[in-house]
């Protein structure tokens, strides 16, 4: 069930009313209940696949609190073996098999593997993750077992961020389920703001864009026209940008309406100076996510700087390969782990960004282009492809003329169009905080809502089309 699509607003006209007049137990079994009803929507047959990871970790969490030192670990390990194997039997399967079935020729070997067929669950990286890191966290010690089935599994099913993130942690979340909503007309003010501009980012400017970017990079052979393949380098950055961001938007917006409060995952990532800086602004819950559960038990930061450097390119190369079982994936992983390893090699470890106006912008405007190389090969729908337009990205330097195209002063345009709004809202976040809305005046905030609404339906390239980062 996609959040800008009909279908949902009937969800929401169905779910609303009772939820709004139902308390305690009640409210929290039609939250599940509609939590699950949502999931469902898109394939019934894995909400039982929901449900089993959940009740894995659950059990595991109340074991881990009642067991010794050797039961405590035995239950751990059952908690993140099944997560990591559901993981596999979904995500990375059918890649696996496939690359071992290229390679026994090689060794000799006659015959191959049965390559399984199975269809991604929509979400599975992301409840995964939430549901074994509160085992991990029981373990450790930092958090206390859920008590309550019913809280832990509106926890994990949460719908406004189930299948997109942001990864909550048991800590912040659950505390809320466990009490029970707090709505305010402050958050539900707010929250309607964030689920608009989360549908005119995804509508207006991620949908648009998309038309630009599609025939660049699905092309069946690599275009030659530096200056137009350089345009969909930048317009997918954007894109995605706000097509995920949207999600997140939306979702905080709804979880606002209902109540709750989510997880901030986006902080302007594009005004980021430095590789360190971007991962503080990007993705945030799946990047501390990776600095809590895999970059800190490697050793980063604590055993040496051949240490850290290992450790940061393990867990950014693990972090692509999250995203799915492409070579495309891994390439964007290691590319970013060598960015934060050069980045702490030249400017050391704790090394400050930029202060003065013009030294932010110039850095902040190197680090997109370094940022936007990254996407380039996370768009490109194989590894030969994103070569092939890295390439023409590089033919400058071997001769090639770069003077603008037609084709790339027609996509320049519709990118100005397009993604100018965007840049300027940005520079007002900049300057006023991520809701600048709620500083105007009541007579000012009414035609900016109807500026944003109008041009997300009159503007917007379709309803209903599947956000980004379900594929993940």
């Amino acid at each position: 069930m996609v959040f800008t699509s009909f279908v949902f607003l009937a969800f929401m006209v169905v779910f609303w009313p009772p939820y709004r007049l139902l308390r305690g137990r009640a409210q929290k079994l039609w939250l599940v209940a509609g939590s699950l009803c949502f999931y469902g929507w898109f394939e019934w047959r894995y909400v039982g696949l929901l449900l089993a990871s959940a009740g894995v970790d659950f059990v595991a969490g109340r074991m881990i609190e009642r067991s010794g030192a050797l039961g405590r670990r035995l239950w751990l390990a059952l908690s993140v073996v099944t997560n990591l194997g559901v993981l596999f039997a979904y995500k990375y399967s059918a890649w696996f098999f496939t690359e071992i079935n290229a390679l026994l020729p090689h060794l000799g070997v006659d015959g191959a593997y049965s390559v399984p067929n199975v269809l991604l669950p929509v979400g599975l990286s992301f409840y995964t993750f939430q549901s074994m890191s509160t085992t991990i966290d029981v373990y450790r010690g930092e958090r206390p077992a859920a008590q309550s089935w019913l809280d832990y599994l509106g926890f994990i099913a949460f719908f406004p961020q189930l299948v997109a993130g942001p990864i909550e942690r048991s800590g912040a979340l659950l505390p809320q389920l466990e009490a029970g909503p707090q709505p305010t007309a402050l958050r539900s003010h707010s929250g309607a703001w964030l689920v608009l501009f989360g549908f005119w980012k995804k509508l207006y400017v991620a949908d648009n864009l998309g038309a630009i970017v599609a025939p660049v990079f699905d092309a069946k052979e690599a275009s030659a026209d530096f200056g137009l393949v350089l345009l969909a380098m930048w317009a997918f950055s954007l894109q995605i940008y706000c097509d995920f961001s949207g999600y997140t938007d939306i979702a905080r917006g709804v979880a606002r309406l209902l109540g709750f409060e989510l997880s901030l995952n986006f902080n302007q990532p594009f005004f980021a100076t430095s590789p360190r800086d971007l991962w503080r602004r990007w993705h945030i819950s799946l990047s501390q996510w990776l600095r809590d559960y895999l970059y800190i038990p490697l050793g980063g930061s604590r055993h040496g700087k051949l240490r850290t450097a290992w450790a940061l390119g393990m867990t950014m190369l693990l972090g692509g390969l999250w995203h799915g079982a492409s070579y495309t994936f891994v390439v964007w992983g290691a590319y970013h782990g060598l960015a934060l390893i050069l980045d702490r090699a030249i400017r050391g470890e704790r090394a400050s960004e930029p202060q003065s106006w013009w030294g932010q912008a110039l850095a902040a405007a190197l680090m997109f282009q370094v940022t936007a190389y990254g996407f380039l090969w996370f768009r490109a729908n194989s590894a030969g492809s994103a070569w092939a337009l890295s390439q023409t990205l590089l033919s400058p330097l071997f001769g090639a003329a770069v003077a603008p195209s037609e084709a790339a002063m027609v996509a320049f345009s519709q990118i100005a169009v397009i993604a100018g709004p965007l840049v300027v809202f940005e520079l007002v976040m900049r300057r006023f905080g991520l809701e600048p809305w709620l500083r105007l005046p009541a007579l000012l905030q009414a035609p900016l809502a109807a500026v944003l609404f109008l041009s997300s339906v009159v503007l917007g390239a379709s309803f209903g089309r599947a956000f980004i980062y379900f594929q993940f």
